[in-house]
């Protein structure tokens, strides 16, 4: 059984007791995993969230988002597809890393997956990823 700190309690109770867990709090956070073995094969991180605007409205807001960042290029959006694409190049090593932004229509709105893979032999933090990623779909709410 996880061990609670009293300063994660003091932040958790409010949220309990308008009733919101951490989970609706934060799904974005939430949805993160990883998939893959530091410097020996790539890594892939990912994350989804939903939201109530549409794709159309979506697309848009996150390629601004991925802009901002100005840690990406070559940043391609298919409306027809709901999908954006990013390389990032911070390594020097001609290796890019990849970031794939996937809407799909729901019933209620849109679900944002997003992924981001480094290749065999990069790392990246892994709390840094979520957070990045986090803030670009955020970005969308």
């Amino acid at each position: 059984m996880a061990k609670f700190s009293g300063i994660a309690l003091a932040f958790a109770a409010p949220l309990l007791i308008a009733g919101v867990t951490q989970g609706q709090a934060q799904p974005c956070m939430t949805n993160f995993s990883s998939a893959g073995v530091p410097m020996v094969s790539q890594i892939t991180y990912k994350t989804w969230e939903l939201t109530k605007k549409s794709q159309a409205a979506v697309l848009p807001i996150i390629t601004r988002a991925i802009q901002a960042d100005r840690d990406f290029m070559d940043i391609r959006t298919d409306k027809a597809r709901g999908t954006i694409s990013a390389v990032q190049e911070v390594t020097g090593s001609g290796r890019p890393q990849l970031l794939k932004v996937t809407t799909r229509k729901q019933p209620t709105g849109t679900r944002i997956d997003i992924a981001f893979t480094v290749q065999p032999g990069q790392m990246a933090p892994e709390a840094a990823v979520r957070t990045a990623l986090c803030d670009f779909l955020r970005s969308a709410l």
